[in-house]
């Protein structure tokens, strides 16, 4: 490449930039002024920006090679990634370089942005936290490949038709994708089902080779993944399923047209869409089909990238460090030890060895839906050579605990990684535990909790592999990004330096007293509230007014999360509101967004429960400017970036001892925003920092909650004691909020009135108390704001980086 194209390609001037942007339209997508739709004038910026990142990354990867360094495999089901246009434009720093430079063609740049899909690689935290670690290695220069699925479809387009959600297609990659570059020169084939062979060669050495497997190709997509203005660009590898062959030949010779092509699309089903549904037997067949697709594509190409500078396997672990994102990767650990066994020819306990210094897990919950398990009958159709290795692996860790347990029968029936209770099943998190020398959760509370509960016996047997590592989220992304006037105010107040050292934001606690600096800190959060109310306003009709307390939940909707006792505060307040019309409380907007799982029954209806409050809320004149409710379509990251800079209250309220950790606290919290919420989760480190009188804690603690379920939880008596709760458990069994649709919520009645198994009955009381104190200390403008300060002035110990550092030093064994 001559020195005049290099300048073109990698300037940063506003001159080179207008320049490139003009070569790509032309000579990448054959378009003018004339004839570029917004979308090519999206596709042609972020060309020019990807076009920035590509010796950069060349250089990276060329430097971790030459040098030989370990380097860090983050495996990971989800990569919950957003739009990649502003991103990369922060993380190169040529923001005010683009605006000038777009100006020259009359284009905005907001207005391309908005031209961008978001990703639909993941659905919810898990994916996200996955984002910001990629983001963070990058950041700190940390040698590492993320490895995932490019789904032709997100889990879904959620669309809210007479308040129901509604699931539609995620076809994210109908336009194409300008950041993902096809490697079909690292196709990698992966095998299912067929038959094992086992050989005794002369030796003595047994050979086992896997046969008459049918096959699927996994094709890599490269994304770059820039760090923040230090020229390092990491790569994020996604693989897509591609039938072996185009089509059957003979079949189509024969006339049979259909038939040709049946294989090749069954074999692409496997990256077709994110999270099949599982409710039945061809769902649970295709979700173990993407978790071992990618998992073997990966483990290939690990292996291959060591072997290309490494000869001797037992140094496998000096030089390669894994990382399972939770527990949907966990069939690495038998793909390892298969390639090592079978492929490399190592012994059983030299292999197994190299496995355990390889792999840390981190666990991400306790919920039981999440833990999988597989039915043995499976794995031996699909993936009859891993169950062969964890059934070996099985006996001999149980050989271990009987050793160290003698007689405890018991024991070695929990611990077993195959459940013997009814049909066989393999326990998928017990074989991530005992295949990996470092266990994490991803809070305080949670890793406590996974100590005393679901790892308890392993916790005993192996207590040095159990560890802590609190969740993260990149302040590039959800402050420097997602909210720049704060972002720039921030900077003139500490000086820069803080987008990649986040303990920089404590210099804010000189600032809370300072009058000037407090004013013009509500003047921001004011401006980001009337953009998000006039984006409220066009998506949903509802008008809402800025001088309200912008209270919002938004997450995943789950029972344990506990939607619905945020609705059933909103119907009490409602309550109070047209009972004494000229009570005097603060005027306050309730925003909510978050999808339902489709096969999730009750929290689809908990999703229509809330827009049928909203309903009745905001169609009563009498209430209009006092109490508004409304329910955000689609929730997704950039609509997250919308929200989080507008919020005043955010809404943490889940059962304590069920959110492992949380990340939308903490990106509140960088945003200014203060907490209600339980002593559940990220929570308790959140109000170590702030302390407890800056944050509005309710509710039972974690062991008060396992207490009271203990000593026989009877949600009919709370209701009994609480005149609040009985006239809303009475609205809703008189159709109050469905009217037209006679029932529709008797299940959520009964469902709280009998079991209420996440307990929003017991604590329903306090958290009115704390909704009072909220509203209280809001009314104190100076108060709120010294609050607001001090939150993200606290915010980072919560920043991604730091917990990447965490993971570098104490299980990964490479610098930070």
């Amino acid at each position: 490449m001559n020195k005049e194209v290099r300048k073109l390609r990698n300037g940063m001037t506003k001159d080179c930039l207008e320049q490139s942007f003009s070569e790509r339209r032309t000579f990448s997508l054959a378009k003018d002024e004339y004839t570029a739709t917004p979308h090519d004038n999206f596709m042609t910026l972020a060309y020019t920006v990807r076009d920035r990142m590509m010796e950069r990354w060349i250089k990276t990867q060329q430097r971790y090679h030459k040098q030989n360094l370990k380097r860090v495999y983050y495996l990971s089901m989800e990569f919950l990634i957003g739009r990649l246009l502003m991103h990369g434009i922060q993380n190169l720093g040529i923001e005010s370089e683009i605006r000038e430079a777009l100006k020259s063609y009359g284009v905005n740049l907001d207005m391309i942005l908005e031209m961008e899909p978001d990703a639909g690689l993941g659905n919810g935290g898990l994916g996200r936290l996955a984002a910001c670690f990629m983001d963070s290695m990058a950041t700190l220069g940390v040698p590492a490949v993320g490895y995932g699925i490019m789904y032709d479809f997100g889990i879904f387009q959620q669309k809210l038709i007479n308040g129901f959600q509604v699931e539609a297609p995620d076809h994210w990659r109908k336009l194409g994708t300008p950041w993902a570059i096809e490697r079909p020169e690292y196709q990698i084939r992966v095998h299912f089902g067929g038959r094992t062979q086992h050989l005794r060669e002369p030796s003595g050495r047994l050979n086992v080779r896997w046969t008459d497997t049918d096959d699927v190709m996994a094709m890599p997509l490269d994304i770059p993944v820039p760090g923040f203005r230090n020229d390092v660009v990491n790569t994020l590898r996604l693989w897509s399923a591609k039938g072996t062959e185009e089509f059957g030949l003979e079949y189509f010779n024969h006339g049979d047209y259909i038939k040709a092509y049946e294989n090749k699309l069954a074999s692409e089903n496997i990256s077709k869409v994110l999270y099949p549904n599982d409710k039945v037997s061809g769902g649970i067949e295709l979700r173990l089909k993407q978790e071992y697709f990618f998992v073997a594509a990966s483990l290939a190409d690990i292996t291959r990238r060591f072997r290309v500078h490494n000869d001797r396997w037992e140094d496998f672990p000096k030089k390669v460090a894994i990382q399972l994102n939770d527990t949907h990767p966990a069939l690495a650990t038998a793909e390892l030890m298969r390639i090592l066994l079978d492929d490399a020819g190592l012994e059983w306990d030299p292999a197994w060895d190299i496995v355990r210094q390889t792999f840390g897990y981190t666990n991400h919950t306790l919920m039981p839906e999440a833990l999988e398990t597989w039915p043995a009958s499976l794995l031996q159709r699909v993936l009859p050579r891993h169950l062969e290795i964890v059934y070996e692996v099985n006996a001999r860790f149980l050989a271990e605990v009987s050793r160290r347990f003698l007689g405890d029968i018991a024991r070695i029936r929990r611990m077993s990684l195959v459940d013997e209770s009814g049909s066989k099943h393999v326990r998928m998190a017990y074989l991530a535990v005992v295949a990996s020398h470092s266990v994490n959760g991803v809070s305080e509370l949670h890793s406590e909790l996974l100590k005393k509960t679901l790892f308890k016996d392993f916790f005993e047997l192996w207590p040095e592999r159990f560890n802590n590592k609190t969740n993260g989220v990149t302040p590039r992304r959800w402050l420097l990004e997602s909210n720049p006037k704060l972002a720039s105010l921030i900077t003139e107040a500490v000086g820069d330096g803080w987008q990649t050292d986040a303990d920089r934001l404590s210099g804010l606690m000189a600032k809370r007293d300072d009058q000037g600096f407090r004013e013009s800190w509500g003047r921001v959060k004011r401006q980001n509230k009337e953009s998000l109310a006039a984006f409220v306003k066009r998506t949903t009709g509802v008008s809402v007014t800025v001088d309200s307390i912008f209270d919002v939940q938004i997450k995943r909707i789950h029972e344990y999360k506990r939607q619905l006792l945020f609705a059933f505060f909103l119907i009490h307040h409602y309550l109070r509101l047209k009972r004494d019309p000229n009570a005097d409380f603060v005027p306050r907007t309730a925003i909510l967004g978050g999808k339902a799982a489709p096969g999730y029954e009750m929290a689809k209806l908990v999703i229509k429960f809330v827009n049928s409050v909203a309903g009745v809320v905001n169609a009563d004149t009498a209430v209009r400017e006092r109490l508004k409710v409304v329910f955000l379509e689609d929730y997704r990251v950039s609509l997250a970036q919308r929200i989080f800079p507008a919020s005043d209250l955010s809404e943490q309220i889940s059962t304590a001892g069920t959110e492992a950790s949380g990340t939308g606290c903490m990106k509140f919290m960088m945003n200014g925003a203060l907490t209600i919420g339980t002593l559940d989760g990220a929570n308790i480190e959140i109000a170590r920092e702030v302390g407890p009188k800056n944050m509005f804690i309710f509710g039972l603690k974690a062991e008060e909650v396992e207490k009271l379920k203990g000593s026989g939880y009877r949600p009919e008596d709370f209701v009994r004691r609480s005149p609040a709760l009985s006239e809303i458990i009475r609205l809703i069994r008189h159709d109050f909020f469905s009217r037209m649709e006679p029932g529709l919520f008797q299940p959520i009645a009964d469902s709280l009135s009998r079991w209420d198994p996440f307990l929003v009955l017991a604590d329903f009381e306090d958290y009115l108390r704390a909704q009072d104190e909220a509203e209280k200390l809001y009314r104190d403008r100076t108060a709120w704001a010294k609050c607001s300060i001090l939150n993200v002035a606290k915010s980072g110990r919560f920043s991604s980086d730091r917990a990447i550092r965490e993971y570098a030093k104490d299980i990964w064994g490479v610098p930070g």
